[in-house]
């Protein structure tokens, strides 16, 4: 079975161009055949205030009305994941920027309302895991942009790229040995937030739960982490998460970054 890496790049990397370029080449110059999906949140609420559309959030997650939809899908879509195809094209990598929506890759449901309507944000369904796969054995390199869409509406959807990258990790477990490594501008899961150094090195499910039950683990750290231990328990090989500047040391040495594990 031949290896696949599954990269998700988020957080403040995004938004500095200088640390997405470096980012870049180094993802670029790895010989894995790979997928990378972003994010762009940041972005995204700079747009909408110059376009004059109310970011509004609740518990850190977008509420996504029709106008913000719109911008999300520009951004996202366009704005974000086309200038990332276009900076890996021009260092020679053969990239394929997607949404959800494209191929069919990604279909969703629109959330239901409960407590909170979130509005036009998406729960991954299924992944077309054929069609990703055949991207892949072509020698493309598909950028995943965080939006789905729901068949039933015919309408794009906000989806959690943290979601998505576990999502597709998962799908393509039974074709490939998955390596899945989510990078942002941390250095790992961190026990003490105001110290970057301080890494957990190793989570297992039973050091995850006695982390958030003492607060160590919190806020946003959560949903990113139920997403990692998600993935693996649905057949994915690896799951680091690291600093982006860290990626090639993660994958080479192991010795960067927080592994998660289930034993």
């Amino acid at each position: 079975m031949s290896s696949l890496l599954v990269v998700k790049i988020g957080g403040n990397v995004i938004d500095n161009p200088h640390a997405l370029s470096q980012f870049l080449q180094r993802f670029a110059s790895l010989p894995q055949q790979k997928i990378l999906i972003h994010g762009g949140g940041k972005i995204a609420t700079q747009v909408a205030a110059k376009l004059g559309v109310e970011t509004q959030m609740v518990e850190g997650r977008r509420i996504t009305d029709q106008a913000m939809l719109d911008v999300v899908t520009m951004v996202y879509g366009g704005l974000v994941n086309k200038n990332i195809v276009a900076q890996l094209q021009s260092i020679g990598a053969n990239a394929l920027g997607l949404t959800g929506a494209d191929a069919g890759v990604i279909r969703a449901r629109k959330r239901a309302v409960k407590e909170i309507d979130y509005g036009f944000v998406g729960d991954v369904e299924q992944v077309n895991a054929e069609v990703l796969a055949g991207f892949v054995q072509s020698d493309l390199l598909p950028v995943i942009a965080p939006l789905t869409f729901d068949a039933s509406l015919a309408s794009m959807l906000n989806t959690n790229a943290d979601t998505m990258a576990s999502a597709v990790a998962a799908a393509l477990a039974s074709r490939f040995e998955v390596n899945l490594v989510y990078c942002f501008e941390k250095k790992g899961v961190l026990s003490n937030p105001d110290d970057d150094d301080a890494v957990i090195p190793t989570l297992t499910p039973t050091s995850y739960a006695n982390y958030k039950a003492t607060g160590v683990i919190n806020k946003g750290m959560i949903p990113k982490l139920d997403n990692a231990f998600a993935a693996l328990q649905n057949g994915v090989s690896q799951v680091t998460i690291c600093h982006a500047d860290e990626l090639t040391t993660a994958l080479q040495t192991g010795n960067t970054g927080t592994k998660l594990t289930l034993v």
